[in-house]
């Protein structure tokens, strides 16, 4: 039991929205900084975290409610901890304790029960469920591979480091030479390794574990149970784990012995959150080596335009791979854009005719070919001729998409689903028809092409089920696939070794996107899924069906040269004033009404503080108006440098949160879709 003495005063943050810690008496000799504990908020009880420990407080102490306990069977989280956890609640316009308190396991974000002890010893003991360790394989480097890796073992403090390869060129090989280094060199040492998709750990904590057998592996992420998830935090916080692989959640992983950071595919939108705290994982990775004196590596072959400009004013260090790792002469697979426009393709055909006779040729070599389209369901769309009647979703200002293998129409917005019609609802006409492809479809055309094929599909859908998305990788792994249809789950971080030819299916829609973010999404989706082909060391192709042949993305892509494409971005963004020269934040707001939404952002905007470096835009809808039945607008607001914005945000928002309104609104700092 802890030990009682005279009274002290702890500061204590909660997961509400309240500006500063909560002062309470703290009758507990062992409680410090750090320590999870349980205190009277209002009319009830619910977990704090202790983040400072006084002799004295400014509020009368006959005024202040007691820390009704404290968690002394869990070790206190350090002050590195708690110092970037505020850091990131700062920045990003939040409370600490919104920050630090979901960054916590499961087990500790709620009062302890009458058996948390012995809950904590089963999580102590527990065997984490792990993929089997890969045969460990120490791959030879090449010329440049040892030169990356050369120049990561003598980085000494905090610095960051771009390692810059092509597609199959062995950054991971340098990762974990880099990691080895690390945990020789030390044998406290902890590494913290990024991944942007949860169907990316598998693989890779298998390799890891065959890799560094004693050092520990285990992998954070939000598709793991409670009590697994919090096993693995707390085998991390107690140094039992040395190695920490998981999404973006992980960046704020207790490990007291960090000495290495590794954030892969840095440029994937995936490490930005998209709901509650929206935090760039990537960009808390780098803060968090900063604050350690501790270097971070950025892997990617399409690095984000906000780090590939960093790595031209040499604020980062550039490591470049240009060649395969699996053979130096290999050339990287050649791009052939299909052209759609008439006559040369078939109408209404998803599949061109070029295109089906490359699968039919790859097939009867023996190899497999992927298939990619970033669009599930099996038609974007229901549609009437006689009538003009469409599947729209009654809650959102979007299509509710048609999966046959259920027959519903959904909504990948905000979830609502209801069986297909049989006739039209309007007109009853009895002869509705899909209009456009998704990977349902895709699939079904594919079968019949190639009758004889082997076909998977691998999307959101047809994994749901826990480990699906491992298995189904696994059989093309095993050579039990012939044909691989999917999305974006494809197209990241999967090494492919039997994939000979790579198909693209209507990329063309990002062209003409209003998001100016869209051309270097596109060119960083079709660079990955392109990488997919001839990672075995056999001859590939990658062919691209397009309207627009001769459109200059699609001539980059086709040179393999992102370095063009990418200063060209840069010199755009540079004469129309956007990021990465200068700095944004969004607020949003949510109402009944469009007209209520965005008369509360006029408000705002009539109300923001004088800032002569700050510019303050019209609200206006948002792209997706409704969404779940809620009407929605943004207001953008920029400068030319990040201080005189964060001290316009602190002003303006703590007028706001002043204020007493029925509409939801919330402010994102760096956002990535305006």
């Amino acid at each position: 039991m802890p030990t009682l003495l005279a009274t002290r005063y702890a500061r204590v943050v909660v997961d509400v929205p309240i500006p500063q810690p909560l002062d309470y008496t703290l009758a507990f000799a062992d409680a410090a900084p750090g320590q999870v504990c349980v205190v009277p908020v209002g009319r009830r009880s619910q977990a704090g975290l202790i983040v400072e420990v006084r002799d004295s407080s400014a509020v009368d102490a006959g005024r202040l409610k007691a820390v009704a306990s404290v968690v002394d069977e869990v070790s206190p989280l350090d002050q590195p901890w708690l110092d970037f956890t505020l850091f990131a609640a700062d920045y990003y316009q939040q409370r600490w304790g919104e920050v630090a308190l979901p960054a916590l396991p499961p087990m500790l974000r709620s009062k302890p029960g009458p058996r948390f002890a012995q809950a904590l010893a089963r999580l102590r003991r527990a065997r984490l469920e792990a993929p089997p360790a890969a045969t460990p394989v120490r791959r030879r480097l090449n010329a440049e591979q040892q030169q990356a890796v050369d120049v990561l073992v003598a980085a000494q403090g905090f610095g960051v480091h771009l390692l810059f390869g092509i597609t199959g060129s062995g950054k991971t090989e340098v990762y974990l030479r880099a990691i080895e280094d690390r945990l020789r060199a030390d044998d406290r040492s902890q590494i913290l390794l990024l991944v942007p998709e949860i169907n990316l750990t598998p693989q890779l904590e298998a390799l890891l574990r065959g890799r560094f057998q004693e050092a520990g592996v285990v992998t954070l992420h939000s598709g793991l149970p409670d009590g697994e998830r919090s096993a693995a935090w707390l085998a991390a916080h107690e140094q039992r784990a040395r190695i920490v692989v998981g999404t973006r959640l992980a960046v704020f992983a207790s490990l007291p012995a960090l000495a290495l950071i590794v954030v892969d595919e840095e440029h994937d939108p995936s490490y930005k959150a998209g709901e509650g705290v929206r935090y760039s994982a990537r960009d808390l990775a780098i803060k968090r080596a900063q604050l350690l004196g501790i270097p971070v590596v950025l892997g990617s072959a399409t690095p984000s335009l906000e780090t590939w400009a960093a790595a031209q004013s040499r604020r980062y260090q550039t490591l470049r791979l240009t060649q395969r790792a699996v053979d130096e002469d290999a050339e990287p697979p050649a791009i052939e854009l299909v052209d759609l426009r008439p006559p040369q393709a078939q109408a209404g055909s998803a599949i061109a005719p070029a295109v089906a006779e490359a699968l039919a040729a790859t097939l009867e070599a023996g190899r497999q070919s992927l298939v990619f389209l970033n669009r599930r369901g099996y038609a974007p769309v229901v549609a009437c001729d006689a009538c003009g009647w469409l599947s729209r979703c009654p809650q959102c200002s979007t299509f509710a998409v048609f999966h046959k293998t259920d027959r519903t129409l959904r909504c990948h917005h905000c979830g609502y689903a209801e069986r297909a019609p049989r006739s039209c609802p309007t007109c009853g006409n009895q002869a509705l028809h899909g209009v456009g492809h998704g990977t349902q479809r895709v699939e079904e055309l594919l079968r019949e092409l190639l009758p004889t094929a082997r076909v998977m599909r691998i999307d959101r859908d047809s994994t749901r089920k826990r480990h699906a998305a491992e298995q189904a990788f696994d059989a093309v792994h095993a050579g039990d696939v012939d044909v691989l249809v999917g999305t974006q789950m494809i197209a990241k971080g999967h090494d492919f070794q039997g994939v000979a030819l790579v198909v693209v299916l209507n990329p063309d829609g990002q062209l003409a996107s209003h998001d100016f973010r869209a051309p270097e999404r596109l060119f960083s989706t079709l660079v990955q899924v392109a990488g997919r082909a001839g990672r075995g060391g056999h001859a590939s192709r990658v062919l691209l069906q397009t309207r627009f042949p001769s459109h200059p993305l699609f001539a980059a892509l086709a040179r393999h040269d992102y370095a063009a494409f990418a200063d060209g971005q840069l010199a755009e963004r540079r004469s129309a004033n956007m990021p990465p020269y200068t700095y944004q934040a969004l607020l949003t707001a949510e109402g009944r009404t469009m007209e209520a939404a965005l008369g509360f952002l006029r408000e705002a905007r009539d109300e923001a503080p004088a800032e002569p470096e700050v510019r303050v835009f019209d609200p206006v809808p948002m792209a997706l108006q409704r969404l779940a039945g809620v009407e929605r607008a943004q207001l953008l607001v920029e400068a030319d440098r990040r201080g005189p914005l964060q001290a316009f945000l602190r002003a303006w928002l703590e007028g706001l949160r002043a204020r007493r309104s029925r509409i939801r609104w919330q402010v994102e700092v760096d956002p990535q879709e305006i």
